[in-house]
């Protein structure tokens, strides 16, 4: 073969061994499983001491939103609207950083671009 061929099954002496591979084969089914984990729970986030709460899923939809009748005032739309969006924006970034802290812990720490 010519120069910088195969060579014993890895080129140039490098490459990945066996321990390596289930290594990170474990890593990515433990990762799929936590990803599964986090699309189940359910995160919540209140705006205006609790005239309005938002629920998010970990698929970060918004699967309920409650809103105090007391909230409600025909003269001032625009502040339950306000309340709204603070809730939800609130409950998705708890969604976020959760699974952020929980894909940290089970990668220690490594960046992988979730």
């Amino acid at each position: 073969m010519g120069k910088g061929g195969f060579r014993g099954g890895s080129y140039g002496g490098g490459g990945m061994n066996m321990n390596m591979i289930k290594q990170a084969q474990k890593l990515q089914n433990d990762m799929m499983k936590m990803q599964a984990e986090l699309e189940e729970k359910t995160y919540s986030a209140q705006a205006g001491g609790g005239a309005v709460t938002a629920v998010v899923s970990g698929k970060r939809e918004l699967t309920e939103l409650l809103i105090d009748p007391d909230a409600v005032d025909p003269d001032d739309v625009e502040m339950l609207q306000d309340l709204i969006v603070a809730a939800v924006n609130e409950a998705l970034r708890k969604a976020e950083s959760s699974m952020n802290d929980s894909m940290s812990a089970l990668t220690g720490g490594l960046n992988l671009g979730f």
